[in-house]
């Protein structure tokens, strides 16, 4: 597996809520996006991928063996997270409020497992397309299920990132669960809406075809989206599934 990944605070915001964490031997790849006021945001997000981290360590994953098993043990670490996160919101009143994304990725048996919550999100490239395997919870994209609001009309709604679901906003937390067969050459990137909301698919993919390193790719995004204005934090983690990959048993 190659890897990359950068985060960057952005031009327009005076610190970085954005967070990501790469355990390379257990393959789990994790990226968040904080919210709360003063530096709630940015602790919801440092706390978010340290317990996942601290979680994958002290409970190995390279033991599960099926995919339900794996499944259970991502809601288990996200759990874990949004327990620690609740009860810091609930107990430092200067971090009432905080809550962060999670967008989770984990590669064995030929295959990548997703977990998300919020609208961090995944892509997947493969011969030459551009997918986005996550579903973002947001408000708008609540209303564009309901046939309220178009693609068109969500890209540029003023609400487009009021999130509806995120880790610490409750008690318990359902996170998306997805599932794909790696090929290679795939290239997943995981990302915060500072990437996707400032550089259009077309432009991701552009720099995806290059052949560039996994650092090179996220170097290169990062600085598109500042070109683009740089409203938020960025961060990106990106993967390239090689030979050695598939042929692993």
């Amino acid at each position: 597996m190659q890897v990359g990944f950068k985060s960057d605070k952005g031009l327009r915001r005076s610190n970085n809520e954005d967070a990501c964490f790469v355990l390379l031997p257990d393959k789990v790849y994790v990226v968040a996006d904080g919210v709360g006021g003063g530096n709630a945001g940015e602790i919801a997000s440092r706390t978010a991928v340290n317990e996942i981290a601290n979680y994958v360590v002290a409970h190995p994953i390279s033991q599960l063996n099926n995919k339900y098993a794996i499944v259970n043990y991502l809601q288990d670490c996200i759990d874990t997270a949004n327990d620690k996160i609740y009860k810091m919101a609930h107990t430092y009143e200067e971090n009432s409020g905080m809550a962060t994304t999670i967008a989770v990725v984990h590669i064995a048996e030929h295959k990548a497992f997703i977990a998300n919550v919020g609208d961090s999100r995944v892509y997947l490239m493969r011969s030459g397309k551009l997918v986005q395997l996550t579903e973002d919870h947001t408000y708008v994209n609540t209303l564009v299920k309901a046939g309220i609001l178009s693609q068109e009309e969500a890209a540029c709604d003023e609400r487009k990132n009021v999130i509806t679901k995120a880790l610490g906003a409750d008690k318990t937390v359902e996170p998306d669960f997805f599932q794909v067969e790696i090929a290679e050459d795939d290239v997943f990137i995981i990302c915060t809406d500072g990437l996707y909301d400032e550089v259009p698919p077309e432009e991701i993919v552009q720099v995806l075809s290059q052949e560039l390193s996994m650092s090179e790719v996220c170097a290169q995004l990062v600085q598109m989206a500042n070109v683009h204005g740089g409203h938020d934090n960025i961060t990106i983690i990106s993967l390239k599934v090689t030979e050695e990959d598939i042929n692993e048993q």
